[in-house]
Protein backbone atom coordinates (compact mmCIF):
# COMPACT_ATOMS: atom_id res chain seq x y z
CA UNK A 1 0.00 0.00 0.00
CA UNK A 2 2.99 2.58 1.06
CA UNK A 3 6.10 2.55 2.57
CA UNK A 4 5.87 1.66 6.32
CA UNK A 5 5.96 4.53 8.77
CA UNK A 6 9.40 3.13 10.12
CA UNK A 7 11.17 4.47 6.65
CA UNK A 8 10.35 7.82 8.44
CA UNK A 9 11.47 9.91 11.48
CA UNK A 10 8.88 12.90 11.57
CA UNK A 11 5.26 12.69 9.84
CA UNK A 12 3.95 16.28 8.62
CA UNK A 13 -0.10 16.48 9.10
CA UNK A 14 -2.16 18.54 6.67
CA UNK A 15 -5.07 19.79 9.46
CA UNK A 16 -8.64 20.56 8.40
CA UNK A 17 -10.22 17.44 6.77
CA UNK A 18 -7.13 15.40 7.66
CA UNK A 19 -7.04 15.52 11.75
CA UNK A 20 -9.49 18.15 12.04
CA UNK A 21 -13.43 16.90 10.61
CA UNK A 22 -14.40 19.90 8.96
CA UNK A 23 -15.42 19.42 5.85
CA UNK A 24 -19.32 19.50 6.47
CA UNK A 25 -19.30 22.37 8.19
CA UNK A 26 -17.64 24.04 4.90
CA UNK A 27 -20.57 22.93 2.81
CA UNK A 28 -22.95 24.24 5.44
CA UNK A 29 -21.42 27.78 5.53
CA UNK A 30 -20.81 27.88 1.84
CA UNK A 31 -24.46 26.71 1.16
CA UNK A 32 -25.81 29.85 3.11
CA UNK A 33 -23.37 31.92 1.58
CA UNK A 34 -24.94 30.55 -2.15
CA UNK A 35 -28.27 31.21 -1.28
CA UNK A 36 -28.54 34.68 -0.18
CA UNK A 37 -26.52 35.33 -3.40
CA UNK A 38 -29.44 32.97 -5.50
CA UNK A 39 -26.92 30.16 -6.59
CA UNK A 40 -27.36 26.90 -6.07
CA UNK A 41 -26.60 24.72 -2.79
CA UNK A 42 -24.14 21.76 -3.00
CA UNK A 43 -23.86 18.54 -1.67
CA UNK A 44 -20.90 16.99 0.54
CA UNK A 45 -19.96 14.78 -2.36
CA UNK A 46 -20.21 17.69 -5.09
CA UNK A 47 -18.10 19.94 -2.93
CA UNK A 48 -15.28 17.07 -2.74
CA UNK A 49 -15.14 16.64 -6.30
CA UNK A 50 -14.45 20.71 -6.82
CA UNK A 51 -13.07 21.81 -3.57
CA UNK A 52 -9.39 23.09 -5.28
CA UNK A 53 -6.99 25.59 -4.40
CA UNK A 54 -6.57 28.38 -4.45
CA UNK A 55 -10.02 29.02 -3.28
CA UNK A 56 -10.71 31.82 -5.65
CA UNK A 57 -11.19 28.84 -8.42
CA UNK A 58 -13.14 27.22 -6.47
CA UNK A 59 -15.58 29.90 -5.46
CA UNK A 60 -15.62 30.61 -8.90
CA UNK A 61 -16.98 26.93 -10.01
CA UNK A 62 -19.63 27.84 -7.43
CA UNK A 63 -20.96 30.85 -9.62
CA UNK A 64 -19.44 33.42 -7.79
CA UNK A 65 -18.99 36.53 -10.47
CA UNK A 66 -15.88 38.61 -8.73
CA UNK A 67 -16.56 41.55 -10.89
CA UNK A 68 -19.59 42.24 -9.36
CA UNK A 69 -17.95 41.87 -5.71
CA UNK A 70 -14.32 41.14 -4.65
CA UNK A 71 -13.24 37.98 -3.74
CA UNK A 72 -11.59 39.23 -0.25
CA UNK A 73 -15.10 40.05 0.55
CA UNK A 74 -16.12 36.86 -0.10
CA UNK A 75 -13.58 35.06 1.55
CA UNK A 76 -13.84 36.99 4.74
CA UNK A 77 -17.83 36.42 5.15
CA UNK A 78 -16.71 32.91 4.65
CA UNK A 79 -14.24 32.50 7.74
CA UNK A 80 -16.43 34.96 9.74
CA UNK A 81 -19.26 32.22 9.50
CA UNK A 82 -16.54 29.15 9.48
CA UNK A 83 -15.06 30.74 12.44
CA UNK A 84 -18.33 31.26 14.17
CA UNK A 85 -19.30 27.55 14.36
CA UNK A 86 -15.77 26.27 14.21
CA UNK A 87 -15.80 24.66 17.77
CA UNK A 88 -18.83 22.06 16.20
CA UNK A 89 -16.10 20.63 14.65
CA UNK A 90 -14.09 17.86 16.43
CA UNK A 91 -11.28 15.41 15.17
CA UNK A 92 -11.63 12.38 13.08
CA UNK A 93 -12.27 9.64 15.58
CA UNK A 94 -9.14 8.12 15.64
CA UNK A 95 -6.95 10.74 15.12
CA UNK A 96 -5.90 11.08 18.94
CA UNK A 97 -5.09 7.51 18.84
CA UNK A 98 -2.72 8.05 16.07
CA UNK A 99 -0.87 11.09 17.26
CA UNK A 100 -0.56 9.47 21.08
CA UNK A 101 1.02 6.07 19.20
CA UNK A 102 2.97 7.72 17.12
CA UNK A 103 4.41 9.93 19.74
CA UNK A 104 5.02 6.63 21.84
CA UNK A 105 6.45 4.94 18.91
CA UNK A 106 9.41 7.86 19.20
CA UNK A 107 7.99 9.94 16.03
CA UNK A 108 8.20 13.57 15.57
CA UNK A 109 5.21 15.37 14.48
CA UNK A 110 4.61 18.95 12.54
CA UNK A 111 1.38 20.34 11.12
CA UNK A 112 1.44 22.29 7.91
CA UNK A 113 -1.92 23.75 7.52
CA UNK A 114 -3.70 26.25 4.65
CA UNK A 115 -5.42 27.36 8.20
CA UNK A 116 -4.51 31.45 9.20
CA UNK A 117 -1.21 30.74 12.09
CA UNK A 118 -3.27 32.29 15.29
CA UNK A 119 -6.74 30.06 14.61
CA UNK A 120 -4.95 26.86 13.87
CA UNK A 121 -2.33 26.93 17.06
CA UNK A 122 -5.98 27.71 19.17
CA UNK A 123 -7.52 25.29 17.81
CA UNK A 124 -4.98 22.25 18.23
CA UNK A 125 -5.43 24.27 21.84
CA UNK A 126 -8.63 23.63 22.27
CA UNK A 127 -9.05 20.19 21.39
CA UNK A 128 -6.44 19.25 23.52
CA UNK A 129 -3.48 18.29 20.76
CA UNK A 130 -0.88 21.03 20.63
CA UNK A 131 1.54 18.82 22.96
CA UNK A 132 1.84 16.29 19.95
CA UNK A 133 3.55 18.83 17.21
CA UNK A 134 7.19 20.35 16.91
CA UNK A 135 6.02 22.72 14.30
CA UNK A 136 2.28 24.10 14.11
CA UNK A 137 2.52 25.87 10.56
CA UNK A 138 -0.18 27.78 8.97
CA UNK A 139 -0.60 30.92 6.56
CA UNK A 140 -0.80 34.21 7.62
CA UNK A 141 -3.91 35.54 5.79
CA UNK A 142 -7.42 33.67 5.75
CA UNK A 143 -7.72 33.38 1.65
CA UNK A 144 -5.84 30.12 1.24
CA UNK A 145 -3.60 30.62 -1.68
CA UNK A 146 -0.94 27.28 -1.00
CA UNK A 147 1.28 26.66 1.81
CA UNK A 148 4.33 25.83 -0.43
CA UNK A 149 6.20 28.63 1.12
CA UNK A 150 5.53 27.68 4.11
CA UNK A 151 6.02 24.34 3.73
CA UNK A 152 9.65 24.64 2.76
CA UNK A 153 10.31 26.93 5.69
CA UNK A 154 9.12 24.22 8.05
CA UNK A 155 11.48 21.60 6.36
CA UNK A 156 14.44 24.08 6.39
CA UNK A 157 13.43 24.91 10.34
CA UNK A 158 12.93 20.89 11.40
CA UNK A 159 16.24 20.25 9.53
CA UNK A 160 15.94 16.84 8.77
CA UNK A 161 16.66 15.00 5.24
CA UNK A 162 13.91 14.69 3.53
CA UNK A 163 14.10 11.60 2.77
CA UNK A 164 12.88 11.10 6.76
CA UNK A 165 9.69 13.31 6.13
CA UNK A 166 6.32 12.02 5.65
CA UNK A 167 3.68 14.59 4.68
CA UNK A 168 0.01 12.99 5.46
CA UNK A 169 -2.93 15.14 4.05
CA UNK A 170 -6.44 15.15 2.04
CA UNK A 171 -6.45 17.14 -1.26
CA UNK A 172 -4.59 17.67 -4.50
CA UNK A 173 -2.96 20.33 -3.51
CA UNK A 174 -1.35 18.36 -0.33
CA UNK A 175 -0.21 16.13 -3.48
CA UNK A 176 1.27 19.38 -4.96
CA UNK A 177 2.73 20.73 -1.76
CA UNK A 178 4.47 17.41 -1.43
CA UNK A 179 6.37 17.26 -4.64
CA UNK A 180 7.23 20.94 -4.74
CA UNK A 181 9.24 20.61 -1.04
CA UNK A 182 10.27 17.03 -2.02
CA UNK A 183 8.94 14.74 0.12
CA UNK A 184 7.10 11.24 -0.06
CA UNK A 185 3.01 11.71 0.90
CA UNK A 186 0.24 9.73 2.05
CA UNK A 187 -3.52 11.12 0.81
CA UNK A 188 -6.47 10.42 3.00
CA UNK A 189 -10.21 10.16 0.90
CA UNK A 190 -12.12 11.03 3.91
CA UNK A 191 -12.05 14.87 3.99
CA UNK A 192 -12.03 17.58 1.94
CA UNK A 193 -11.26 15.71 -1.70
CA UNK A 194 -12.32 12.42 -2.53
CA UNK A 195 -10.72 8.75 -3.75
CA UNK A 196 -11.56 10.17 -7.53
CA UNK A 197 -9.73 12.69 -7.87
CA UNK A 198 -6.88 11.85 -5.15
CA UNK A 199 -5.67 8.75 -7.56
CA UNK A 200 -5.05 10.98 -10.10
CA UNK A 201 -1.94 11.97 -8.07
CA UNK A 202 1.21 9.99 -8.25
CA UNK A 203 0.90 8.90 -3.82
CA UNK A 204 -0.87 6.59 -2.35
CA UNK A 205 -4.66 6.94 -1.29
CA UNK A 206 -5.99 5.57 1.59
CA UNK A 207 -9.50 5.35 3.26
CA UNK A 208 -8.97 6.60 6.78
CA UNK A 209 -5.81 7.26 9.31
CA UNK A 210 -6.78 3.62 10.58
CA UNK A 211 -4.94 2.57 7.63
CA UNK A 212 -2.01 4.19 9.00
CA UNK A 213 -2.57 2.54 12.49
CA UNK A 214 -3.07 -0.78 11.40
CA UNK A 215 0.50 -0.12 9.42
CA UNK A 216 2.35 1.04 12.77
Amino acid sequence: MFQRLTDYKHIIWDWNGTLLDDAWLCVEVMNGMLERRGLPRVSLEFYRSVFTFPVRDYYEKLGYDFSREAFEKVGMEFMLLYNQRQKECRLHTEATSILEKLRKLGYGQSILSAREQNELTAETVDLGVNRYFTKIYGLDDHYAHGKTDVGLKLIKDLGLPSSTLLFIGDTRHDAEVACDIGIDCILISNGHHNEERLKECSFPVIGNLNEIIASL
